[in-house]
């Protein structure tokens, strides 16, 4: 049984690189569907029976061999098989090219919504850091995006820089009467580094941490006990 709003081919693909993983299991019925997600998002999860394959819109126009990469790919995760290193290498050299990259921005800033919450912290202002390290390390030259504390004290994320709608996001977790200033602006500063030195792709590698990057950031002059201090979080 065979259900999906996408062309036949990529079902073909799909049973094929299905037929290669598990050429004695049982063929399961293929919902495979492309939807409006905010970004690259690829799912598949088995239930009763059945293998939903759901796909972002923007690779429905993804030629055959990128196609059968996405196919085997998520079917050797689901099914814990090996990657073929020629299927991981030509989806990351597609979704890393400059038209793929460029279509993934534009459906984040379109489709996407960034939750926003304040500057101002019960102990700290990212504002006043911000402007505090901009003028100690950037000459005042950086262009202040959007800063925003987190919804809530996470730990795994600290901070990261959302460039497709141009925002530092810092947890609350920092927010803190014995957090160290340092910690805090050595993350601010880090995430201020991204907008200095965007993402670039060489050789079909997103470069987020260029050699240029890694330099300044060795800049930072209370760099080691920052990181002591991250470390411990």
């Amino acid at each position: 049984m065979l259900i999906s709003n996408v062309s036949v081919p990529l079902i073909d693909i799909f049973a094929e690189q299905y037929r290669e993983l598990r050429p004695r299991a049982p063929m399961p019925a293929l919902d495979i569907r492309f939807r409006r997600f905010t970004s690259l998002n690829t799912t598949i999860r088995l239930r009763e029976g059945t293998l939903h394959v759901r796909l972002s819109d923007l690779l429905e126009a993804s030629p055959e061999p990128v196609h059968r990469a996405i196919a085997h790919i998520l079917l050797a995760k689901l099914y814990r098989k090996p990657i073929e290193p020629t299927h991981a290498d030509r989806y990351r050299r597609y979704v890393s090219s400059e038209a793929v990259a460029k279509g993934a921005e534009h459906i984040r800033i379109t489709r996407g919504r960034k939750r926003i919450s304040t500057h101002l912290g019960r102990h700290y202002n990212l504002d006043e850091v911000f402007e505090s390290l901009n003028t100690r390390f950037f000459h005042g030259l950086l262009g202040r995006p959007t800063l925003t504390w987190s919804a809530h004290a996470a730990r795994r994320m600290l901070g990261h820089y959302d460039a497709a709608h141009n925002t530092i996001v810092v947890s609350r977790v920092f927010d803190q009467p014995d957090t160290p200033r340092c910690a805090i602006e050595y993350l601010l500063y880090h995430e201020m580094l991204h907008l200095k030195h965007p993402v670039r792709v060489k050789a079909g590698r997103r470069c987020v941490h260029s050699r240029e990057f890694q330099a300044e950031e060795r800049l930072f002059p209370e760099l080691a006990q920052a990181k002591e201090y991250l470390k411990k979080l």
